[in-house]
């Protein structure tokens, strides 16, 4: 079973990468030009972030199962609007 810390370092994780693709996605809406290599690399930390919560919520209880899935929730809102943005 996975300890509280490391659900919670996994969290963290996940929070820091929707920080970083925020501040990525609010830039980019405002610029018709915006930094190629930067979105796309906050786009690898969602997924990162995405594959490490799939990974966590093998080894989780209920309580645990639910937080990461509120997050995984985010994540994928976040890589959805980041895709729209981009077409």
């Amino acid at each position: 079973m996975a300890t509280r810390e490391s659900v919670d370092n996994c969290l963290l994780h996940c929070n820091e990468a929707l920080e970083i693709a925020n501040q990525q996605y609010s830039e980019a809406a405002k610029q018709e030009h915006y930094n190629d290599e930067d979105y796309i690399q906050s786009q690898q930390l969602l997924q990162l972030a995405a594959n490490e919560l799939q990974l966590m919520a093998h080894s989780c209880n209920d309580q645990q199962r639910e937080q990461l899935n509120r997050m995984k929730i985010q994540i994928e809102q976040m890589q959805h609007d980041m895709i729209t943005l981009r077409h």
